[in-house]
């Protein structure tokens, strides 16, 4: 791989993975818009990559299971948001039910 691809490839992993640490961040801070405008951008990264094979390259074979780890945390983070909201929505819905309660019993 000459010096002008691999600058150019090493580039668009390491924009990956700052994309995929930004989308980790702001999913523990609750900000689901910012998320998706980083998702469109990491999309659109992630079909360079795969169109340019780079993560089959041995060479960043530890790009690439850096990439795996990221988007685990991702995924777990977006899990453990996903339950919090599950939860909140819940406890609305009980405090509804409580309340049209009350109001049928008046």
């Amino acid at each position: 791989m000459t010096d002008v691809k691999m600058s150019y490839s090493l580039s668009k992993l390491n924009d990956l993975q700052n994309l995929l640490e930004k989308q980790t961040e702001l999913v523990k801070r609750g900000n689901i818009s910012g998320i998706e405008s980083l998702a469109e951008q990491a999309n659109s990264l992630i079909d360079q990559i795969t169109r340019a094979g780079l993560l089959k390259h041995a060479e960043f074979a530890g790009h690439r299971e850096k990439l795996k780890r990221l988007y685990d945390d991702l995924c777990m983070a977006v899990a453990a948001q996903k339950a919090d909201v599950s939860e909140k929505i819940s406890r609305v819905r009980k405090g509804r039910k409580t309340i049209q309660t009350y109001r049928n019993t008046i």
